[in-house]
């Protein structure tokens, strides 16, 4: 710890470290202290703003520093013009300068119980101290202000442990001080409430409860708070999915970020059954079923944006488990060219999808971004003249400008029986969920037959092996003939993170070995992502789509027969242009958008 400073945190001392780190310009320093006071009023307005009628945020001492004004102007950086001047880089820059270790807070990774266990909720709020870590009897503090040693002292004898001090940006410190203890004292308050001898074993082991009309209502405020938590956190996180599996004796919470699950939480298994309860109640199951699995929705707001939860529960060994799949409509209604196309196989699909008739077939397995390609689409369709309807099962997103029919089974509603009906609605554009069987083939072929353009979905590997599919469904080989316009497969490919890449080298020998062609000789420069706390150590931050498009040229027609070759529908569409799911993993790798494992990761199949 570098105690010879004189007051680190002075305006201008926080510049002349930026300025020594070739950070910032002398000149811009210069300009921004001199307008420092204009600029913190302002900051001051809206940090107002936004704390407004919020009384947990209006405890936290959050004076408005130069580390806050620096960052909000959004400079690139003096060493790295590509790069932004953000709170994450000012603090980073100065904990070096210190002499402190900088943490990279990660909520995914702190235990709860360390965290609001060790210290008030006040006294956090307060001095804006965050206690993240334990080992060898070493508390770890996280704050933005790490000189005030007093609070350290207070710290360290209130736990009874050494304490080690790290620096860490203030909004997050704010952040997870609201959002822990409040989610902590949630909890706590509702398990408190719950308190006494009981047993509860789930669906493995039943045991007679005498005392179940006191269980924890579901509108109790703690944990609606709770609830509430959990979904803006997915929100914050990108969450696709949330699970709640409860287990013997806990209930563990995990989201799926970036298609891989994170373990989030563990809670007590008392408050299981009200949390359960209360997200029931809010996509209108029934509460009092808890041995059939049910199916709902729930209709929420992320800011300004509407979105959709799709609940689902099952009974499971220990009680009901809850996944929610999150739909939101920044990532299902994106525009074609941000999903990941290439410049040739984007005109060639805007030319499919703006026939006047025909079939188009998306094909990849579950979670492969069949339906945010699909709504993508309808949305790049969609027009004052054209009338869109589709049959979903279930409705994914709720959009106004489509029709959206939800099919159901019990009262006779299937894709197959639905389509009969709609051709009778004087649609142009006809989009079917899923073609499972010969039934839904057969009328979307009408469909197609009848002057209208169909959109629907196969659980096939590849483009090509669409055609054998439809074939094993009964569809006769000159109805695809006359109907077919293109196939496109696809898959998900992880990017890597911009706050961490860094190049490497490898032998293209050795990918070749591997099974990755690219069709260069040499020593190849690629990219990884080191790991960072914004991408939670795993090198990669986003998703894009690998694509596999195959159109339905007059060749591959009479290669179309009963006894199709795939493999020669394949070398002829090759031939015609189309690149293989693995050829286009391998372009994003050159271009140093993600890495050779995770392409070998998404493509092993096509080895």
């Amino acid at each position: 710890m570098n105690k010879k400073l004189i007051n680190p945190l002075k305006d201008e001392t926080i510049c002349q470290v930026l300025v020594s780190k070739k950070m910032l310009s002398v000149a811009r320093a210069k300009e921004i202290l001199k307008k420092k006071e204009g600029l913190k009023q302002k900051l001051e307005k809206i940090r107002d703003k936004k704390t407004e009628g919020s009384q947990l945020s209006d405890l936290i001492n959050n004076p408005i520093t130069m580390v806050d004004v620096i960052s909000s102007l959004n400079l690139s950086r003096l060493d790295k013009s590509a790069l932004v001047l953000d709170e994450e880089t000012i603090y980073k820059t100065l904990s070096k300068h210190w002499g402190f270790q900088f943490y990279k807070l990660d909520p995914l990774k702190l235990d709860l119980n360390i965290v609001t266990a060790t210290i008030p909720r006040s006294f956090a709020m307060k001095h804006l101290v965050l206690p993240v870590d334990v080992k060898d009897g070493m508390l770890t503090v996280a704050t933005p202000y790490p000189f005030n040693l007093e609070v350290m002292d207070d710290i360290s004898m209130a736990s009874k442990m050494r304490v080690k001090v790290a620096v860490s940006p203030k909004s997050e410190v704010i952040k997870l001080i609201n959002e822990f203890f409040g989610f902590k004292r949630s909890i706590v308050a509702a398990q408190d409430q719950f308190a006494g001898p009981s047993v509860d074993l789930g669906n493995l082991e039943q045991y007679v409860r005498l005392r179940a009309a006191e269980e924890l209502p579901s509108n109790d405020q703690h944990i609606v708070n709770a609830v509430n938590h959990l979904f803006l956190y997915a929100f914050d996180q990108k969450a696709s999915d949330i699970h709640i599996e409860p287990k013997r004796e806990i209930t563990v919470v995990r989201m799926r970020i970036d298609g891989v699950l994170h373990t989030t939480y563990k809670l007590p298994k008392s408050v299981h059954s009200a949390i359960v309860s209360r997200i029931k109640n809010l996509s209108r199951l029934d509460m009092a079923e808890k041995r059939r699995p049910q199916d709902g929705r729930i209709k929420t707001d992320k800011g300004d944006l509407e979105v959709e939860i799709r609940v689902s529960t099952v009974p499971v060994a220990f009680g009901e488990k809850v996944v929610m799949r999150i739909m939101d409509p920044d990532i299902l209604f994106a525009n074609l060219e941000k999903l990941g196309f290439s410049s040739i196989d984007l005109d060639r699909f805007q030319k499919i999808i703006t026939l006047p008739h025909g079939i188009v077939v998306v094909c990849g397995p579950t979670g492969s971004g069949k339906s945010t390609t699909l709504y993508s689409t309808l949305n790049r369709l969609n027009t004052p003249t054209i009338n869109i309807t589709t049959v979903e099962d279930p409705i994914e997103m709720v959009h106004e400008n489509f029709n959206q029919i939800a099919v159901q089974a019990n009262i006779g509603v299937s894709f197959g029986s639905i389509l009969k009906n709609i051709l009778r609605q004087d649609p142009d554009v006809i989009m079917i969920g899923e073609m499972r069987d010969l039934e839904t083939a057969e009328n979307a072929i009408q469909a197609a037959l009848t002057g209208h353009l169909v959109l629907s979905t196969l659980h096939t590997n590849d483009a090509p092996s669409a055609i054998t599919r439809l074939l094993e469904l009964g569809v006769p080989f000159y109805l695809i003939q006359a109907t077919l316009v293109g196939v496109l497969s696809q898959r998900l490919l992880r990017t890597i993170c911009n706050y961490c890449l860094e190049t490497i080298t490898i032998d293209s020998l050795k990918l070749k070995e591997m099974g990755l062609d690219t069709g260069r000789r040499g020593i190849l420069e690629l990219a990884r992502g080191k790991g960072c706390g914004k991408c939670r150590g795993t090198g990669y931050m986003g998703r894009t789509c690998i694509i596999e498009l195959m159109p339905y040229s007059d060749s591959l027609r009479r290669l179309t027969d009963i006894k199709t070759d795939v493999e020669a529908l394949r070398d002829k569409a090759r031939e015609e242009g189309m690149r293989t799911l693995r050829e286009s993993a391998i372009e994003k790798m050159l271009q140093k958008s993600t890495t050779y494992q995770e392409v070998l990761r998404v493509t092993w199949e096509h080895f």
